[in-house]
């Protein structure tokens, strides 16, 4: 084979693996964080404010038994009327992303049954209000 021959089968390999790489990159999967980042960026100083808060009253309490996770907001918030959102936020897969209402009973615990849920590691982001003050508290749990 001559330097020719050679030539033009180190530029078709070429060729072919920028091919492959091509297609690998339009290929691949990418999850965001949120689909809205911007938006959430902007508001970043609610969520500090609303972790100062939670900090200044004690913490909030997860806990999992064999079919469900209770959530504890702190005591203080006991009898209160508690608006919010709950965010089960899978670190490994977005299709396994599961928001609901934040709903405390009169003790200001909320219970998540598991079947609800997939086999995942989670970060529990719970975003509440009571009256005017926000509140904001993020936990990982493995929901097993």
């Amino acid at each position: 084979m001559n330097w020719g021959n050679k030539l033009v089968v180190v530029f078709v390999a070429f060729a072919l693996f920028m091919g492959y790489m091509v297609y690998r990159a339009l290929s691949t999967k990418y999850d965001l964080v949120s689909k809205d980042y911007y938006k959430d960026e902007l508001r970043y100083q609610e969520r500090i404010d609303g972790v100062k808060n939670t900090v200044a009253l004690g913490d909030v309490t997860i806990s999992q038994d064999a079919t469900a996770i209770q959530i504890q907001l702190p005591k203080e918030h006991k009898g209160y009327a508690v608006k919010g959102e709950v965010l089960f936020y899978c670190i490994t897969d977005e299709s396994k992303d599961f928001k609901l209402p934040l709903q405390v009973d009169s003790t200001a615990t909320q219970v998540v049954m598991k079947k609800q849920l997939q086999k995942a590691p989670y970060q529990v982001k719970l975003n509440w209000q009571v009256g005017k003050d926000a509140f904001y508290n993020e936990q990982k749990v493995i929901v097993q």
